[in-house]
């Protein structure tokens, strides 16, 4: 099992971060360089405890289906979304938001199995993880620009 822990600061109320941080519309925002696509169940504005959301993305070259539900939710200060569907053996992506005076702190908890044996636990270590990172720290920089910028408008409006 492998874990991806990340803080990041955000100028902007929680509130505004919390929904953007579950709005779907948002999330296609930031993974257009993956081409993702919601194609089944919350396609698109905000989705909450026990939806679920199908996308369609390329990633490793190959396009690929996962299938996310929220297990948990408690606004705005946490919320848990895991895999249902998809190639990874499970996963799991912990979402916390605690205010400050000056804006939020988001804290991004992920953690992770691959699957096929000793050669996904070798594709995690050399790979993978980084990749995953990397990945959430975009998607993290769109959320903090529209967060403290008045884009967040064209989304959550």
């Amino acid at each position: 099992m492998s874990t991806i822990h990340l803080t990041t600061f955000i100028a902007a109320p929680i509130e505004r971060v919390f929904d953007l941080s579950r709005s779907i519309n948002l999330h296609k925002i930031s993974t257009t360089h993956t081409n993702e696509e919601a194609i089944a169940g919350v396609t698109t504005g905000l989705i909450n405890k026990t939806e679920t959301v199908t996308w369609r993305a390329k990633h490793l070259f190959k396009t690929r289906l996962y299938t996310t539900i929220i297990t948990e939710m408690e606004s705005p200060v946490f919320f848990v979304d895991e895999m249902k569907k998809g190639d990874f053996k499970s996963l799991k992506h912990e979402h916390h938001f605690k205010k400050i005076d000056n804006g939020t702190i988001m804290i991004d908890v992920l953690t992770f199995e691959s699957p096929y044996g000793i050669i996904g636990k070798w594709f995690n270590k050399i790979y993978l993880k980084n990749y995953l990172q990397n990945f959430i720290v975009l998607r993290n920089a769109v959320i903090k620009n529209y967060a403290e910028t008045e884009k967040w408008k064209a989304v959550l409006n």
